[in-house]
């Protein structure tokens, strides 16, 4: 009974003291497709990626209700810094549900329309905001609509003390006209608190770090891909603290105030246990800041991963001094000439290989299916020679001569064979995460192997010139790009045993290695030629690669191929692909496969659809 009544209390206090209405939210979820479409429509960076801010206490002042309800202390507000454009993972403040909606709206074109970054918050979303309402006319109702509900929820002035008035005058003049207040007014007393916040702007950019603060690009990070789809969504606000001096096992002098609280860094090291804390998510929750650190005992402990290469009596065998090729840096707006080092390999002592059982059946079939796109003799009609007549071709020139006329066709059926003027280069990511399991039998390793058997089953077939690659890589002068079947050589147990022999490497450089491919399929004589590319996540190195930095530099990689006249076209079994493959390759120009066990088997039908005339 008591736990009934309050939650009653609780409901009816939260309500009367306003600015949440949870019965209207709208969650970041339910708008981030749209939001994103709208931010880029209106000129938005399109290398952005929208996603969850993080909520913050705000330090302004609160009505009683608010006070009694315990609720308002803290407040999710939009950001974009370099990379992301951050939006509150919910909104709540109206109790008309399309108001909320039409407040993520109006930020994302707040977002696109910055026009002023370097300014100070309170010029910068003036001019941002005068932007948008003038580049885009019919957001003005919707607007003044959200300022006005906003305003009518914010603290009237006559309740705050004279400074804080005197700026709470200035911010609604400047919601209500944009770009006609020169500046927020500074508090003058010590018990003057800053202003609430306002809903619909932008707040500056979190702190960056320090290039000299990042971590050393010797510590292993974490797998790519090795985090779930949920913790991509959620953000955490953190800052960065030396370790503590914890090394003495003896307490000297105990105090009860020293023990250390949720916040304080602990030295609690999990990024490679199998199994997954389940209360963590909850506990990162609850902080109002996560606490980070570079501890030199703990990298010492994981850089053994990064160094563990394999022997050269293992490894594949370098093929040749390795090729120097440029990256593209999208913070310079250059290419970076020679700045990465790729090594081509193949591997050492693969011998020969049949097909393995549990392939050939569908083998069989799929060369069976495919046989049919082979190339086909057919007739050529009206020939000036030929191995039989062409009854038409002559009843037609006999007419022409009778009516006085010269005959202007042959009169021989001839055979001609039909070529598919295509190639087709498949490059596969060998990274570090192919090594996850999908099954109790099969990683996703597996999965690679079995389609690139069954893709070169299936165009050996129908004749189609092709070439299967392999990558991975391990910073920038560490490359590696496998053969295992090159367009001059055939398909066979050779080929079988070193598509077999592949095995997960280190992470994903794509951008070099698309250079790399479209380099060599480019030197094909073929009409048509087709890049097909497989991963499991996007690009990822132990560098600046693991940022917006890898995903331009791919997504650049693949203009070139374009206008070498390439068709590049991504298959992937990433199920957050969506949200980067499309600045990456277009709309049009990746397939997801949700179930990876499915790959195999649709890999070869996907190559006949893109190749079907």
């Amino acid at each position: 009974m008591e736990e009934f009544v309050g939650k009653l209390w609780h409901n009816w206090v939260t309500k009367a003291a306003a600015g949440h209405y949870p019965e209207a939210a709208v969650k970041l979820a339910e708008v981030e497709k749209t939001a994103g479409i709208l931010f880029r429509a209106f000129g938005g960076d399109p290398g952005l990626k929208v996603a969850a801010a993080t909520s913050e206490e705000h330090g302004a002042r609160r009505s009683w209700l608010q006070r009694l309800a315990g609720s308002n202390e803290r407040v999710a507000q939009a950001r974009r810094d370099a990379e992301t454009l951050r939006l509150p993972p919910e909104i709540a403040a109206f109790p008309e549900k399309s108001l909320n909606r039409d407040l993520y709206l109006w930020l994302a074109a707040l977002a696109a329309s910055d026009v002023a970054p370097g300014k100070p918050w309170f010029i910068r979303n003036q001019l941002a905001s005068q932007a948008a309402l003038s580049n885009f006319p019919g957001l003005r109702s919707r607007y003044e609509r959200l300022v006005a509900a906003h305003i009518s929820h914010r603290i009237d002035p006559a309740q705050l003390l004279p400074d804080e008035a005197v700026q709470e005058q200035a911010i609604r003049q400047a919601l209500q006209q944009p770009a006609t207040v020169d500046g927020l007014p500074p508090l003058n007393s010590t018990k003057s608190r800053p202003p609430q916040p306002v809903l619909l702007w932008l707040i500056g950019a979190a702190e960056q770090v320090e290039p000299s603060k990042m971590a050393d690009p010797g510590e292993h990070l974490p797998p790519e891909g090795s985090g779930s789809a949920e913790s991509d969504k959620e953000a955490h606000k953190a800052e960065q603290v030396p370790p503590p001096d914890n090394k003495s096992p003896v307490l000297a002098s105990f105090r009860a105030e020293s023990l250390p609280t949720w916040a304080e860094y602990v030295r609690v090291n999990r990024a490679y246990d199998d199994d997954e804390d389940p209360n963590a998510r909850n506990a990162a929750r609850d902080l109002d800041k996560l606490s980070l650190t570079r501890d030199g005992e703990t990298a010492k402990s994981r850089i053994k991963f990064d160094l563990d290469l394999p022997s050269a009596a293992e490894d594949d065998t370098p093929v040749g001094p390795g090729i120097a090729l440029p990256e593209w840096d999208y913070r310079k707006n250059q290419l970076l000439a020679r700045h990465c080092q790729l090594q081509p390999m193949i591997a050492h002592d693969a011998g020969q290989a049949a097909l393995p059982a549990e392939l050939a059946a569908t083998a069989r079939k799929l060369r069976g299916q495919f046989a049919a796109l082979a190339p086909q003799r057919r007739w050529l009609k009206a020939q000036p020679d030929g191995a039989d007549l062409d009854v038409d071709a002559c009843v037609r020139n006999q007419a022409d001569r009778a009516s006085g006329h010269t005959p202007e066709v042959g009169g021989y059926l001839a055979q001609a064979r039909c070529e598919r003027d295509l190639a087709c280069l498949l490059l596969a990511d060998l990274s570090m995460s192919t090594d996850a399991w999908i099954s109790d039998s099969h990683r996703i390793v597996d999965v690679i192997r079995d389609s690139l058997l069954l893709f070169s089953e299936a165009l050996s077939a129908t004749g189609d010139r092709f070439g299967i690659y392999g990558f991975s890589s391990l910073r920038r002068q560490n490359i590696r790009f496998h053969l295992l079947k090159d367009f001059n050589g055939k398909y066979d147990a050779a080929a079988r045993a070193r598509i077999l022999a592949i095995k997960p490497g280190f992470y994903t450089r794509m951008g070099a290695a698309i250079r790399q491919s479209a380099s060599i399929l480019y030197e094909q004589p073929a009409g048509r030629r087709l890049l097909l590319i497989i991963t499991d996540g996007k690009p990822n190195d132990l560098d600046l690669y693991d940022s917006r930095y890898g995903i331009e530099d791919t997504r650049m990689a693949v203009h070139d191929a374009r206008r070498m006249g390439l068709t590049p076209f991504c298959v992937t079994i990433d199920r957050e692909a969506g949200s980067y493959l499309p600045y990456l390759f277009g709309p049009a120009g990746f397939c997801v496969i949700r179930k990876p066990e499915e790959l195999p088997r649709r890999l070869p039908m996907l190559y006949a659809q893109l190749t079907r005339d």
